[in-house]
């Protein structure tokens, strides 16, 4: 066998060379046993005193580079066994560590390198074989992901990095693109752990400042996020997405705060300027602009463009399902216009979420609301107002009841007798509710009339025309000239 010993001017006896060998053996021996039981580092410290006896011996740093491995100390590792085939290079395991190592570390083009010179010295090896075949799957993962984050395909990247992962455990780039790729699917908890986890082993990792800045910022946490931005560009300061990311932050900051205060003082065209621009600057920032869609919904719903309003709000939803406040916002423009079922709906999704008494009230009074959409309207069909006042009432019920008297239209179509037939009812029930106070009352307040006796189809309009007019219920030659005297017609 030929001994590989510490190389130094100093010339050493066979006897003195002979006993550095077998101590250096001695320990390696002892570095085998401890690596047997997995007490890597003690194994680790063996190896390194055998190849500190014969720091010439390619196996002693094999046997060392494959202790750091199982340690997940990968780099070392790689220095091992780069060192152990500049001494052998003949030693299948060094290259196959080394191809290891480079693989673990995500350079998958250096591995197949390593494992082609592995299969050159042994072209049966299965194990180069399929390590092989592993660096060229790293690798072809790494060209999709590139061509699937260009796409904006998140999902696909990190269903990629995933994959290469799994061979590349080691790998901060592709732990930092899986990263950053969660954080654009909103999946910040994920993101956060994996930007934190090379934080832990290298703080001064730009990369995952930049990611973690990233989910902050995405969060609508900008003034954190601004921090970590900043950290990132002093540590690489050509860093281009920290750049961006920072410069955007920034941009949002100051253009929401500026359309916050232009509202607060009252100025809503002003405000809902500057909230447009903000939602300009970041497309992707989901969170910061469903706050910004519902803060512009506000604005809309202060200048009275309702419907707008509501599209504002639901453009908030749609980026944020769980933004209380847009819902509510959206809720009360539905029920200024009238659009109960809708309001119903949005204030179900809130009181399912917020089990406060303020909103179980205000679905109790969107249903009542509802409710009462549902059944006539008798101030529309009178052609009042909901607050008009006795005499409005009495007024226009005396010019519909005219209007509508089915001896007006005796020379009409059968169609149209009829329909004026049910209008002229229409009218008579509707002056029969809302002239008496207390019926009103209950009506208003959306309670059901029928619990009182007043059948709702008991009413007789002839009767309540009848009794109004203080004349016959049909129209006699007198009530007709009446009633083309009230509304001014030709007699």
């Amino acid at each position: 066998m030929k001994l590989a010993l510490l190389s130094s001017p100093l010339r050493y006896s066979d006897v003195t060379l002979l006993f550095l060998f077998r101590e250096a053996e001695s320990f390696k021996e002892q570095g085998n046993a401890y690596y047997a039981k997995k007490d890597y580092n003690e194994a680790y410290n063996y190896y390194t005193k055998a190849i500190d006896m014969c720091p010439n011996n390619a196996s002693y740093y094999g046997n060392r580079a494959a202790t750091l491995m199982m340690l997940g100390r990968f780099r070392e590792a790689l220095g091992d066994a780069q060192q152990s085939v500049r001494l052998d290079d003949s030693f299948v395991r060094g290259h196959l560590r080394e191809g290891k190592c480079h693989l673990s570390l995500g350079n998958a083009m250096a591995a197949c390198r390593s494992f082609q010179r592995a299969l050159e010295l042994d072209h049966k090896n299965a194990q180069a074989q399929q390590e092989f075949k592993n660096a060229n799957a790293v690798m072809e993962y790494e060209k999709i992901a590139e061509v699937d984050f260009e796409k904006r395909d998140f999902r696909k990247v990190v269903f990629c990095m995933d994959r290469a992962l799994e061979f590349a455990p080691a790998c901060h780039r592709f732990k930092i693109l899986k990263a950053e790729c969660l954080a654009m699917l909103g999946r910040y908890p994920e993101a956060q752990f994996v930007a934190s986890d090379i934080l832990r082993m290298d703080s001064t990792n730009a990369d995952a400042l930049y990611v973690r800045g990233l989910c902050l910022y995405y969060e609508d946490c900008i003034e954190k996020a601004v921090q970590f931005f900043v950290q990132a560009l002093r540590m690489a300061p050509d860093h281009e997405k920290a750049c961006v990311a920072c410069r955007n932050a920034k941009a949002l900051k100051a253009k929401k705060e500026d359309g916050n205060k232009a509202f607060k003082e009252g100025n809503y065209k002003l405000a809902y300027e500057l909230y447009t621009e903000a939602l300009g600057i970041d497309p992707n920032n989901i969170k910061t602009n469903a706050k910004l869609y519902c803060n512009r919904g506000t604005v809309n719903s202060k200048l009275r463009q309702l419907e707008d309003a509501i599209e504002d709000c639901t453009n908030a939803v749609k980026l944020d399902d769980t933004y209380i406040k847009a819902y509510l916002r959206r809720a009360q423009c539905y029920m200024d216009t009238e659009q109960f079922e809708e309001a119903v709906r949005d204030y179900e999704k809130v009181y399912q979420t917020e089990k406060t008494k303020e909103h179980k009230q205000l679905l109790k009074n969107a249903q009542l609301e509802l409710k009462k959409s549902k059944r006539k309207d008798y101030y529309k069909i009178l052609g009042v107002d909901k607050n008009a006042s006795e005499d409005e009432i009495k007024k226009a019920y005396r010019k519909r009841a005219l209007m509508h008297h089915p001896d007006r239209h005796s020379g009409a179509s059968a169609e149209v007798q009829k329909e004026e037939e049910k209008k002229f009812k229409e009218v008579g029930e509707a002056f029969t509710i809302l002239s008496d106070p207390k019926k009103k009352t209950r009506y208003d307040s959306g309670q059901d009339l029928d619990e009182e006796g007043m059948n709702m189809g008991d009413f007789d309009a002839n009767n309540i025309f009848k009794a109004f007019f203080g004349g016959p219920g049909g129209f006699s030659f007198e009530g007709r000239f009446a009633c083309c005297s009230l509304l001014g017609a030709p007699r």
